[in-house]
Order: C-alpha cells, then structure tokens, then sequence
C-alpha cells in the first residue's frame, strides 16, 4: 500500500495530466449551487459525460431553482434532458427531490451526508458529490472507477463501493478528498479502463499492484 508521500505523488500526477480536462460536474460546480450540482449527478449517472453537459445546460436554462422545477410538467422535463439514461424516472426524480427540497428544507439542499441520504434515490456517490462540488466540503464520493482503480492500485481491497469509501476515509489524507473522484473518474474513462488498460501511458504506473489486471496495452 502506498505511503502518505505516494498518495500525494499519485493524486499530482493525476492532477498534470487532467489539468485541462473539465468534466460536467465540474463545470456545474463553478456556479457554486448545491442544488444544479445535485440535478446534475442524478443526471449524470448511466450517462456519458458530454450529454450531461448538454442535459444540464438545457434544463437549467429554463429552469435551475426547485421552484421553477416543479412548475414543469414530468413530458417537460423528460423532453429537456433527453437523452440521458432513464430520463423517465429521472424527471419523476428531478420533480419529487424539488417538492422535497421546498417542503422539508426551505428550498435548500442540505449540507450533512445523512440529510442528503433521506432524499430519494439519492445514495452514497451522489451525497457525497453534492458535499464536495457543491458544498466544497470534504467527501470521498467512490462510484465504478474509483472503486476499479483503488483496487488496482492496491490502496484497498473491498467487494463494493460502498467498503471502498470507508477504507480510503481511513488512508487518504483528507486534504485530498475533493479532487479525489474526479481524478480517478477521468482516468478510468480514459486510460484505467475495464478491460486492457493502457497502462503504458499511465502516468502513476509506478505506484500500481496491476491487482486483477489481467492484460494490459
């Protein structure tokens, strides 16, 4: 397992070689609203990267408050953020979490992880994004390639996202937190892939166990 200095080295080389690479989380989270980086992870998830984009920018554009949101019908809503994956349940989702919002929070989103968890269809990954995109507070949110690539690594060794969360609250300095997920989203989209990673442009190679890698370019 990697040293404190390591996992500093790690979490730098990432940080070179996606320093011009803006996800639409990312992007979302300039505005400072807790509330479009929320809409946008429930969009985001099952959905590639650039059609969140475009989905966000859409909806927000007519409407971006839980307020707004609610004075849409669900087929206005679905026609908005179309094509994202299960853009049906999704507007219903969109719709509830906004009436929740102002029934039970003031129109705010709240700030505490378990707070977060009560909002449905909300789970560990989005909870925590929404704390640290949209709260800039410190959160490891830990989805598919997180999970991949701690492995990998040998930073942890767990079953499920969920234990890959708690293992890296235990080893990761917490200075790190924020950055974590998008770090590791953007190389396992790009370079930690699946299936045969290329691990001969792997900017951490180094630092890699290859745990479970079976072939690799």
């Amino acid at each position: 397992m990697p040293n404190e200095m390591e996992l500093d080295q790690i979490v730098q080389l990432l940080k070179e070689r996606y320093l011009n690479t803006v996800s639409a989380l990312e992007n979302v989270s300039r505005s400072r609203d807790p509330y479009r980086v929320l809409i946008s992870c429930l969009l985001s998830l099952r959905t590639k990267d650039e059609v969140t984009a475009v989905a966000s920018k859409r909806l927000f554009a007519r409407a971006s408050t839980p307020e707004a949101i609610v004075q849409l019908t669900k087929a206005e809503i679905e026609a908005l953020i179309y094509p994202v994956g299960f853009y049906h349940r999704k507007a219903e989702q969109i719709r509830e979490i906004s009436r929740t919002l102002i029934a039970e929070h003031d129109s705010n989103v709240p700030e505490t992880l378990d707070e977060l968890l009560q909002l449905k269809g909300v789970g560990r990954k989005t909870a925590n994004i929404v704390i640290t995109m949209g709260f800039h507070k410190p959160g490891i949110a830990v989805d598919t390639h997180v999970h991949r690539i701690s492995n990998r690594l040998g930073l942890v060794k767990t079953k499920t996202p969920e234990q890959t969360e708690f293992a890296l609250r235990d080893i990761l300095p917490e200075k790190h937190w924020i950055v974590f997920n998008n770090l590791f989203v953007m190389h396992g989209q790009k370079i930690c892939t699946p299936i045969s990673p290329k691990c001969s442009i792997c900017p951490i190679s180094d630092y890699c166990n290859r745990v479970g890698v079976e072939r690799f370019r």
